[in-house]
C-alpha cells in the first residue's frame, strides 16, 4: 500500500487482508493492515479478510479507522476468502467496475487521508469446496491453541494445516481467488482511468477558453510545514496555557498558489526548496498531486516551518517561522529553468524568495515579453521588486493595503500615516496607492479583508481587463470593488491560505479565459473554501467548486465601478477628483 501510494497508484491487489485475530481482544493482536487503511488513500481490492481471523472484530475496527467497506457484487454480503458469505455485511456494495471507480474517485477526493477496501466474493466455482476448508480451518485453530503457536508464527502454521487437512484444495482455492482479484482489480483500475479522463475533459467542455498546455504556469516561492494552533476563547492570554487544537497542514504562499492552480485543471511547475528532513517527506507525500520536480531538496538544512496561533473568531494573534532556506532558492538555482519560465503564459513570484532572483526573473522580461505576477506574501518582503526598477517588470500584483502602503513609500511616494476605517476611505486611498503603480502594472489586485478586493487597471467596456497584455500601452485606468463572501467564526477554521485561495483561482480564471466577474468570483469562492478548511488550500477545491455559475444560493451584489485619474502628490489623500458608479450604470458618474 504505501509503495503504490508513493508511486501515485490509486488501486493496489492483494489475496485478503490481515485483521483482529481470533482472542484479539485479549492478545490485542492486530494486523498492521488496518491501520495502514486508516492513514494511506489507496484503494484495495481482496477477497475479504482472512477466514481464519475474528471478521466482525476485524469490520469494527475498520469503521473506527474511517475506511469506507463495500463489497464487490450484487449482495453487501462481506466475503471470508476461502467463502462468499462471512455472516456479516458490508456497508455498501458496488455492481461493476464503473460503479466501483466512482466509488473510489468520491472516496478519497474528501482528502480524509483513510483508504477503501473493496471486498470481492470468491468465483463460484471455486466456493463449493468452502465449506470444506472451514472444516481445516476450525481444526487448525484448535490445534494452535494445542500446540501452543503464538504470534507472527500463527498464520503460516494454519494456512499449512489447511492446506495438509484439504489435500491442496485451500491452495487451488486460494491462487483462484487471487487471480480473480487480480482480473477485478484491474478492471476497476481502467474504469478509473477512464472516470478521471471524462470527468477532466467534461470540466474542460463545461468551461470555455483554451485550455492551458503543460507548465504555462511556473510559481516560484516558498513552501512551509504550518502549524495552525486555534483558541478556544475569544481572548488569548501571553504566558500561560490556554485551551485550544493544534493542526498541522502544508502551506507558504508559493506551493499554496502552486497547489490551487493544479486543482483547477492547470499543471504549474513549482520551483522552491526544502531540507532532506522528515518535513520535507511529509510535504512530498502531500503535495504527489503537483509538479514538484522544480523543488530542491538539500541536505543539512530544515524545511521551513510556520506556527500561526489564531483566536476563536479566527483572527490571528501571533506567527512564527523559521524560513531561512527560502534564501536557497537563488538565482544560480532557478536559472536552471529558464527555458520553462520562458515559455510559461504566467510566472508567478512570492515574497519569500531573494531580491537577486526577484532581480533576475524580471529581467527576463524584456527577452521573453513575460507576464509575471508578485505577491508580496507580507509587508516587510512587499518592498523587494521595488528597490530596483525590476518592478517595472510586473504584469500583476496582489498586495494587501498594508503591502501597497510599503510599495509606494519604497518608491518614496507619499502614502497615508494611518490606514483609513471606513470603506469609502479605504477604497479612495487604495485606488491613489495604486495609480502611480499602474504606469508599469497591467492590473493591481488589493485584498482588502472582510471588505472583499478591489481590482484596478485597464478599462474595457465597464470593467478591468484581466487578461495577459501583448504590449505595453497606454490605456484609460479603472477600479472595480467586490465585497467579500460571508463566513462566519464559527466556519473559520484557517486563515493562513484565504489571500493565496484568491490568488490562485484568479489566476485559473485567467488562464482559462474566463471574463473579469467570473474570475473574481471564482477567487471569492476557493477563498471562502480555505477559512472553512483546516488546510490553506482546500482538498475538495475544483473547477466546479468555484464555478460562479454552479454554486447555489450565491447572489452576486453588482461590483462598484470608479474611474482611476492621475493625481499629484498633495491631492492623493486630500480632496480627490475620483469618481465612481455602479457597473455598467449609464448615467453621470457620482463624485466619491
Amino acid at each position: 500500500m504505501i509503495a503504490a501510494h508513493r508511486a501515485g497508484i490509486p488501486v493496489f491487489v492483494t489475496g485478503g487482508i490481515g485483521g483482529v485475530h481470533r482472542n484479539g481482544q485479549n492478545s490485542l493482536d492486530i494486523s498492521a493492515d488496518l491501520t495502514e487503511l486508516g492513514r494511506t488513500p489507496i484503494a484495495v481490492v481482496s477477497a475479504g479478510v482472512k477466514s481464519i481471523l475474528d471478521i466482525g472484530r476485524t469490520l469494527e475496527f475498520l469503521e473506527t479507522q474511517g475506511v469506507c467497506v463495500a463489497t464487490y457484487g450484487a449482495s453487501k454480503n462481506f466475503p471470508a476468502f476461502f467463502t462468499p458469505n462471512s455472516g456479516f455485511t458490508s456497508s455498501y456494495n458496488v455492481h461493476n467496475p464503473s460503479e466501483a471507480a466512482e466509488l473510489i474517485a468520491s472516496a478519497l477526493s474528501l482528502g480524509l487521508q483513510s483508504g477503501v477496501l473493496l471486498a470481492v466474493p470468491i468465483p463460484e466455482e471455486h466456493a463449493a469446496v468452502g465449506h470444506l476448508i472451514q472444516e481445516a480451518i476450525q481444526t487448525a485453530v484448535t490445534a494452535v491453541s494445542s500446540e501452543g503457536i503464538i504470534g507472527r508464527d500463527v498464520t503460516p502454521f494454519i494456512l499449512q494445516k489447511v492446506n495438509d487437512l484439504t489435500q491442496g484444495k485451500s491452495l487451488q482455492a486460494n491462487i483462484a481467488l487471487i487471480y480473480n482479484n487480480a482480473k477485478v482489480g484491474s478492471q476497476i483500475a481502467c474504469a478509473l482511468s477512464k472516470w478521471m479522463s471524462e470527468k477532466r475533459s467534461k470540466s474542460q467542455a463545461q468551461h470555455p477558453g483554451k485550455p492551458p498546455k503543460d507548465s504555462d504556469v511556473v510559481v516560484i516561492g516558498g513552501i512551509n510545514v504550518d502549524f495552525i494552533a486555534k483558541g478556544k476563547t475569544k481572548t488569548l492570554h501571553f504566558g500561560q496555557t490556554n485551551p485550544g487544537s493544534v493542526c498541522q497542514s502544508f502551506g507558504g504562499v508559493g506551493r499554496n498558489i502552486a497547489d490551487s492552480l493544479s486543482r483547477l485543471d492547470n499543471k504549474p511547475l513549482f520551483i522552491s526548496a526544502t531540507g532532506a528532513d522528515a518535513n520535507s517527506d511529509a510535504v512530498f507525500n502531500y503535495c504527489k498531486h503537483m509538479n514538484t520536480c522544480g523543488v530542491a531538496r538539500l541536505e543539512k538544512q530544515n524545511t521551513a516551518t510556520y506556527c500561526a496561533v489564531i483566536n476563536q473568531n479566527g483572527e490571528l494573534s501571533l506567527g512564527l517561522g523559521d524560513m531561512d532556506i527560502h534564501q536557497q532558492i537563488t538565482e544560480h538555482y532557478v536559472s536552471q529553468f529558464e527555458k520553462q519560465i520562458s515559455s510559461a503564459t504566467l510566472v508567478c513570484l512570492d515574497g519569500n524568495i531573494p531580491v537577486p532572483t526577484i532581480n533576475y526573473v524580471c529581467s527576463l522580461t524584456e527577452k521573453y515579453n513575460l507576464n509575471i505576477w508578485y505577491e508580496p506574501t507580507d509587508a516587510e518582503k512587499a518592498c523587494k521588486p521595488f528597490l530596483s526598477d525590476a518592478w517595472k517588470s510586473l504584469s500583476y500584483s496582489s498586495p494587501n493595503l498594508a503591502e501597497l502602503c510599503m510599495m509606494n513609500k519604497t518608491l518614496g511616494l507619499m502614502v497615508p500615516k494611518v490606514l483609513p476605517c471606513s470603506l469609502d476611505e479605504t477604497l479612495m486611498v487604495a485606488v491613489a496607492l495604486s495609480r502611480p503603480l499602474l504606469e508599469s502594472l497591467h492590473c493591481l489586485v488589493v485584498t482588502l479583508g472582510p471588505d472583499g478586493v478591489l481590482l484596478c487597471g485597464e478599462h474595457n467596456a465597464g470593467s478591468v481587463n484581466l487578461q495577459p497584455r501583448k504590449q505595453k500601452i497606454k490605456r484609460q485606468l479603472c477600479a472595480l470593488h467586490y465585497p467579500a463572501l460571508t463566513v462566519t467564526p464559527e466556519e473559520t477554521m484557517n486563515v493562513s491560505g484565504a489571500g493565496d485561495s484568491f490568488a490562485g483561482a484568479l489566476m485559473a480564471g485567467i488562464l482559462h479565459g474566463r471574463n473579469t466577474d467570473c474570475c473574481v468570483r471564482m477567487g471569492l469562492l476557493a477563498a471562502r473554501m480555505s477559512l472553512a478548511s483546516p488546510h490553506p488550500i482546500s482538498p475538495i477545491l475544483t473547477l466546479d467548486s468555484v464555478d460562479p455559475n454552479k454554486v447555489q444560493a450565491q447572489k452576486w451584489p453588482t461590483p462598484r465601478f470608479i474611474w482611476v485619474h492621475w493625481l499629484s502628490a498633495p491631492a492623493r489623500f486630500g480632496v480627490t477628483p475620483l469618481e465612481w458608479s455602479p457597473k455598467l450604470k449609464t448615467d453621470k458618474p457620482r463624485a466619491l
